[in-house]
């Protein structure tokens, strides 16, 4: 097992585009570290320098207290994981699994122990004898898993290993690799543009965006405390609704109505004059069925869908925004590929509920739970900086931004 250190890491192709722009994480020895973001955000490509398949433009990476710039990728001791399995179709499960262990002339008996060890881990025994091809696409993963396992190497890499199963065999198969994970203890990076795989499996969740590092957290401190609209809006589904929002003393001025603020909420949105609101689905609810709610926290608001799903319902209620801040919905929109960031507040209602479309119904919102962003800059305004976690510089979004208009208007990249 080894730490990972990445260093001021910079990848430009030819024509100078960044595509990972100036990225520090530490990977703890031992540690489940998930990279994620929308296609083209440099996760995959970060992915591959680790490994050794990218070279680096600038910046140290450093494995197990050790600079490997220049090391080739036979010299890093990691093992990696593909999306697409990169099995060898003529060979059986028992001698793809065994296949690192040959070419590193390992001995006979040494090379069955592991594999047959492997394959009790990962429920492959009935399988050793057939190939590939007669396999599921699980199945076929864990055979891909087994043969890094036997490696003993200092860390493994996963490249969105789980995108091409079903929704099905995606959670059984979250659940095996978070289970082998904490089994061995091994240090371990994972990519995947799938915020479910993210919050689910890592112990940590760097967010990158064109290449700059958004925000390094915890899955709670990124749900719960978004450094930026980015973030926000990339992390939860339903996503965030954003709401054009003025702060009036110690209220908050939505489409909707007044809403009470907590004081220190209220103190660092001072002086803004228009604001956007930031507010999970899950944090309304029908005020006829929150017990002794607070009417300073409660609005009158006509719903023009219900989508009733038993347990719960989702009401659907539309709103007009300001040109500054549909700018930014419409931009959040595009750096999330395309997820729908309308103008409609979405509001996850009790099961309990009876609110029809078409009601004028009162509304109950957790005050203490609004996030209120900047429409310039888009930094939340509501978070404390030692909850947020590592967060990129000013400087750093800046060049971000610039390089991203600048591909908006002439470049495509690479995919990442």
């Amino acid at each position: 097992m080894a730490a990972i250190e990445m260093k001021n890491i910079v990848k430009k192709y030819g024509d100078g585009f960044p595509a990972v722009n100036d990225v520090s994480i530490d990977v703890a020895d031992g540690e489940f570290l998930i990279l994620v973001g929308p296609s083209g955000c440099g996760k995959s490509t970060l992915l591959r320098m680790i490994v050794g398949l990218e070279d680096i433009t600038s910046g140290d990476m450093v494995i197990d207290g050790k600079r490997v710039n220049d090391l080739a990728p036979r010299d890093r001791n990691l093992a990696m994981v593909f999306q697409n399995y990169a099995l060898y179709p003529h060979l059986s499960v028992y001698e793809n699994i065994a296949f690192p262990l040959r070419l590193a002339g390992a001995k006979d008996d040494e090379v069955d122990k592991k594999v047959r060890e492997a394959s009790k881990t990962l429920e492959l025994d009935e399988h050793l004898d057939r190939k590939p091809g007669n396999l599921s696409g699980g199945q076929r993963q864990r055979v891909a898993m087994g043969r890094a396992i036997v490696r003993d190497a200092s860390a493994f890499l996963f490249d969105e290993p789980l995108s091409n199963l079903d929704a099905k065999l995606r959670g059984q198969m979250r659940t095996e690799i978070s289970r082998l994970q904490k089994r061995l203890g091994i240090t371990t990076v994972y990519v995947t543009h799938d915020q479910t795989e993210a919050m689910t499996l890592g112990d940590r969740v760097a967010v990158l965006k064109r290449g700059v590092l958004q925000q390094l957290a915890t899955p709670r401190e990124l749900y719960e405390n978004p450094c930026n609209l980015f973030v926000a809006g990339f992390i939860g589904s339903p996503p965030m609704n954003f709401l054009p929002a003025k702060v009036d003393g110690d209220s908050v001025e939505l489409p909707f109505g007044k809403v009470k603020l907590p004081a220190d909420k209220a103190q660092r949105a001072q002086g803004k004059d228009l604001l956007i609101a930031g507010i999970r689905p899950e944090h309304f609810d029908d005020a006829s069925v929150v017990d002794n709610p607070d009417e300073s926290a409660t609005f009158d608001a006509t719903v023009d869908v219900v989508e009733w799903l038993g347990n719960e319902a989702y009401a659907y209620i539309p709103f007009e925004a300001p040109p500054e801040v549909q700018k930014q919905l419409t931009q959040l929109e595009k750096d999330l590929d395309g997820e729908s960031m309308r103008t409609q507040l979405v509001v996850s209602l009790d099961g309990a509920s009876r609110i029809q479309e078409g009601d004028n119904a009162k509304i109950w919102v957790n005050a203490a739970k609004i996030h209120l962003f900047d429409p310039a800059t888009g930094e939340n305004l509501t978070v404390d900086a030692e909850h947020a976690g590592t967060v990129p510089s000013d400087d750093a979004m800046a060049k971000a931004e610039e390089a991203g208009h600048a591909q908006d208007d002439v470049h495509v990249t690479p995919e990442a």
